[in-house]
């Protein structure tokens, strides 16, 4: 499992593609992307359906991610996106009474147990208590994630920064 914070933004995007039985067909799909501002996120998302939609798509919606921090399977079964409300318990230790919080996540998995199972991957090392308040399946297709182009004050070609969190 990988794991990356950062600003995430939701896109409602709604195309034409060729349905099964050879017509058109109207689809609207959402996206997650990675981006600083709403203006980022609109370009990120264009220049991605560029590459496999043909024909107009209209983004008809943007709006910030109510999760922080996503995490990535390897596996290539896990095609869909949960998203996790995990709650999270910690001791005040003036009042020493109980602090619970929770925290939204979005969890790539083949379906549910395996969302449970992924989200106690990532956890497994952590010491906080936490608690799988909610989980459920959204509609989400895909996830893109942003690497902006590194100064290169040399000339030449320039190669893409590492994501947060990752080396380089």
């Amino acid at each position: 499992m990988r794991t990356r914070t950062t600003n995430w933004f939701e896109a409602s995007v709604r195309y034409q593609r060729q349905g099964e039985d050879g017509g058109q067909t109207t689809v609207n799909e959402t996206y997650v992307i990675d981006a600083l501002s709403f203006g980022e996120a609109e370009e990120a998302v264009t220049d991605e359906l560029a590459t496999f939609v043909s024909g107009d798509f209209k983004i008809k919606n943007i709006t910030p991610a109510s999760y922080s921090e996503v995490f990535f399977s390897d596996m290539d079964e896990d095609d869909k996106w949960y998203k996790a409300k995990l709650t999270f318990t910690t001791i005040d230790e003036e009042k020493g009474k109980e602090k619970r919080s929770s925290v939204y996540y979005l969890v790539q998995a083949k379906n549910f147990s395996g969302a449970v199972r992924n989200i106690d991957t990532v956890f497994a090392g952590s010491v906080f208590d936490y608690v799988i308040s909610n989980i459920t399946e959204t509609r989400i297709m895909d996830v893109f994630e942003h690497r902006a182009p590194k100064e290169n004050n040399g000339g030449g070609a320039q190669t893409p920064a590492p994501a947060e969190g990752e080396k380089a």
